[in-house]
């Protein structure tokens, strides 16, 4: 058994012919014989995710639930390259989107909305236009009253004028009533 070993690695390998040298020279240098250059073999593969339709799903729900048989299933799921937690979520949005056609419908006009941000803004402009009228009444009676500094530095029509005013723009402006009478009690003091 050791000559025979030491026959095998005594052995030296045959020369390669002229024409084995200058094919595999071609293709080192990536040419090919017939002289078109060769493909590149580097293959960048950018990994995307499957997504399936909504068909596919049930047609991949239904084809699985046909299974019957042992081991059935698991080349099923072998061969589609999915797994069974992808079957077990599909099968819930199947069941939700069931139950969602066989919702009752609300009856009458659909909601708008456009018809639902128009009335909002609608309320806006009036409720800000009541607050601006409200914030122009405060300011013409300021606008009117004398500059004194206090009331007894009016005179007495200036004071009845005054207090008429109060009189008048308190409940425009929504001033509650004591408020508004406590204003001219100090008008009269």
């Amino acid at each position: 058994m050791t000559m025979l070993l030491n026959s095998a690695m005594n052995v030296t390998p045959a020369l390669p012919s002229f024409e084995a040298i200058t094919e595999g020279a071609r293709r080192a240098t990536g040419v090919m014989a017939s002289g078109a250059p060769r493909p590149d073999p580097e293959v960048v593969v950018i990994a995307r995710r499957r997504q399936f339709s909504a068909a596919e799903k049930r047609r991949l729900v239904n084809e699985a639930e046909r299974c019957k048989a042992r081991g059935e299933l698991g080349a099923f799921l072998r061969r589609e390259r999915i797994y069974s937690s992808m079957l077990a979520s599909w099968r819930k949005q199947i069941g939700a989107a069931d139950r969602a056609v066989l919702a009752p419908k609300r009856r009458g006009p659909k909601p708008d909305l456009v018809a639902r941000q128009n009335a909002a803004l609608s309320r806006d402009i009036v409720r800000l236009q009541k607050k601006l009228e409200r914030a122009e009444l405060i300011i013409d009676a300021q606008k009117k009253t004398v500059r004194g500094t206090r009331p007894a530095d009016l005179g007495r029509p200036e004071r009845e004028r005054v207090m008429t005013l109060v009189a008048e723009l308190a409940p425009r402006i929504g001033m509650e009533e004591r408020v508004a009478l406590k204003l001219i009690k100090y008008f009269l003091a």
